[in-house]
């Protein structure tokens, strides 16, 4: 007769509430697999399908942002169906609703930008004109100050579909975050890692947040041993950069963070969507202009992390940026 396995009386019990993509599900079962190998927990999935995963026609800046990907996830979380929900960080909003916040921020993984392509080994490899599929607006900004020429056209979906919306022939390349192509094991479609000088990342790109209930004190004070602390004060300050640019994460804006010495270095750019709308897609296009800034500070709290995002973002608004709601998108 096979044993029954006896679950101790005082083992925590947690549902984490998390999107069905193949990515979202690796996610949610790592940060599983941390909880019952790090805490003892017993640790359930809750997937869910949110209104970013079924609205695919629309680019996210004109139907509500990323944040469309998170709030069926707070609904599980507000009424006790879930106690935690899972995050790529760069989906997250920049202000959380009332009666909820990040428990943690996990060590980021790559954050860079990639090329993904079928027959192109680089950016520069491509032909004049190439299709190009996208739909963030800080990609086509940063795109478009590369190879104003590039015909950038929308791309939604989860990453399979995305992939497979490529190898039916849309599109001559694809860009994509590595982060997500190295946790589903798919590292050997990256023709291209993009370096922070072309393609500048995105806030809080490549790192994964928990977010709970404010009122679960419980979870919070157990999450936090799982944190990493120095990505936790390198996307705080990245994030701070978007906040105190309009709060919205489909913002034409890059922010990202690195080690100098003792100190970070956050570096932010700024394009102007509208331009880049405008350039034709020929050789004789001009670059898409970036408003550009750069802070180096000594952080060792999250209000320093704050301060030293206030003041690229007050850096970039002093060079012109400002962001307009009904900008349109790629």
């Amino acid at each position: 007769m096979a044993a029954v396995l006896q679950i101790p009386q005082n083992t925590t019990r947690v549902v984490i509430a998390t999107r069905e993509s193949r990515l979202a599900m690796w996610q949610a079962r790592h940060v599983k697999a941390l909880l019952e190998a790090r805490l003892g927990w017993q640790v359930e999935l809750l997937g869910m399908t949110t209104l970013g995963d079924q609205i695919l026609d629309r680019s996210l800046s004109k139907v509500g942002g990323k944040g469309l990907f998170v709030k069926e996830l707070e609904v599980a979380l507000a009424e006790g169906r879930a106690d935690l929900a899972v995050h790529s960080l760069k989906d997250v909003p920049m202000d959380l609703p009332d009666g909820f916040s990040l428990a943690c921020v996990l060590e980021r993984e790559d954050p860079h930008d990639a090329l993904v392509s079928n027959q192109f080994s680089s950016l520069d490899g491509l032909p004049q004109g190439a299709v190009v599929g996208t739909s963030s607006l800080r990609r086509l900004v940063l795109l478009k100050s590369l190879r104003p020429d590039l015909d950038i056209q929308p791309l939604r979906g989860n990453l399979d579909t995305r992939l497979r919306k490529l190898d039916e022939g849309r599109y001559h390349a694809i860009v994509l975050a590595a982060a997500g192509l190295k946790r589903l094991g798919l590292e050997s479609r990256i023709r291209q890692t993009f370096s922070p000088a072309d393609m500048l990342p995105a806030a809080g790109q490549g790192a994964l947040g928990i977010e709970v209930r404010t009122d679960r004190a419980d979870l919070i004070g157990a999450l936090a041993t799982l944190a990493h602390q120095p990505t936790w004060l390198a996307v705080t300050a990245e994030r701070t950069v978007s906040r105190a640019m309009g709060g919205s994460c489909s913002m034409p804006l890059a922010a990202f963070v690195t080690a100098v010495g003792g100190a970070l270095q956050l570096n932010a750019a700024w394009g102007e969507p509208v331009t880049a709308e405008a350039l034709p897609g020929s050789a004789q296009a001009q670059p898409v202009p970036l408003v550009r800034a750069r802070q180096t500070a000594v952080v060792g709290s999250f209000a320093e992390a704050e301060a030293l995002g206030e003041a690229v973002a007050a850096e970039l608004r002093a060079g012109g940026a400002v962001w307009t709601q009904n900008a349109p998108a790629a």
